[in-house]
């Protein structure tokens, strides 16, 4: 099995997926090239259907499947941006879907995939756990779909960077988050094929960085998932990984992790300074900036992946209340 997806499949991908997803805006964020040596944009990928880049990869990979594997339906795990997605693929194409997900997941993004008419399913305090159920259902016929490391997904993420192109060339530097690590590699593939000088860096959260700790270990290795204000961001990289840990190794130029705090600021600037709304996931890219992490940052693109944050702690934290990511208050 080949590890990596190229640009032809990204341009298929696009051409597949475009009658069904929103091209999403870039756009300037004086305030931050104000605070920083570069010209910053913002790609406002949280303004996505169902709010996030997962769209692009769930549509891509249903649309794919065989008229069998359709027939079966398809099962994912998720800590919600992903299996909001696929639901939504997969009610438009008239799939069944089952999406299993952690206790950790909030209940926001728990309602946002029954609310696109899919079953979901609970299972213990993990990624890892739920995956359990997931296999469980792969052996009863469904087709799993999994958030990250699948080519379909991969190829069909990776049509972001292609929209980021077009709409602003020859960035310096792009920041991506990075979880799983679907959307940094093919936006990573995209950028090293097209523009091989612009950097490519990861944004992560301290709390449990399940790429970031695997690089540093130079294998896939399991790390502990932690509760934080970027949940999506949450989960491991599965220790058979076999697209994503490899393409981030050879295509992300730098990895780097943003605490809670910078995130919650992240999240306040983005609403009282750039007017949206964004999940803590879709703000380390900011957050990072802000703390001073982005050494020359050039023409930077940051890629905002998400607003379906629960709006009750939006509220809180652009009041400025402290909030206990460990006590999940």
């Amino acid at each position: 099995m080949k590890s990596e997806i190229t640009v032809q499949e990204s341009h298929d991908a696009r051409r597949r997926i475009s009658a069904h997803i929103r091209t999403t805006p870039i756009v300037a964020s004086p305030s931050l090239s104000a605070t920083t040596s570069g010209s910053i944009e913002l790609k406002l990928e949280q303004l996505q259907k169902t709010g996030s880049f997962k769209l692009r990869g769930a549509t891509n990979a249903v649309l794919s499947l065989t008229e069998a594997e359709r027939a079966n339906g398809v099962v994912g795990v998720s800590t919600g941006n992903h299996g909001r997605g696929l639901a939504y693929a997969a009610k438009q194409a008239g799939v069944r879907c089952i999406i299993c997900m952690s206790e950790l997941v909030p209940q926001n993004k728990v309602d946002g995939i029954k609310a696109e008419s899919a079953e979901v399913r609970i299972v213990g305090r993990s990624q890892d756990d739920a995956q359990l159920e997931v296999d469980r259902l792969v052996d009863d016929g469904m087709v799993m779909l999994p958030p990250f490391d699948h080519p379909r997904i991969i190829a069909g993420q990776s049509t972001l960077a292609l929209e980021i192109l077009e709409q602003s060339p020859d960035p310096d530097t792009v920041l991506v988050p990075l979880s799983g690590g679907g959307l940094i590699a093919g936006v990573g593939m995209v950028m090293k094929a097209l523009r091989p000088s612009t950097r490519v860096i990861g944004i992560s959260m301290e709390r449990g960085a399940a790429m970031y700790e695997s690089q540093q270990a130079g294998k896939p290795i399991m790390v502990p998932e932690l509760p934080t204000l970027a949940d999506s961001l949450g989960g491991g990289v599965g220790l058979d990984n076999a697209y994503t840990f490899a393409m981030t190794r050879r295509f992300v130029d730098e990895i780097l992790l943003v605490s809670e705090a910078e995130i919650a600021a992240a999240i306040r600037h983005a609403y009282w300074q750039e007017r949206q709304v964004i999940e803590g996931s879709g703000s380390v890219g900011i957050a990072a900036l802000m703390s001073g992490k982005i050494k020359d940052p050039g023409k930077c693109i940051v890629v905002v992946s998400g607003q379906n944050i629960d709006m009750s702690l939006h509220h809180r934290i652009i009041s400025g209340e402290d909030v206990d990511v460990a006590q999940g208050s």
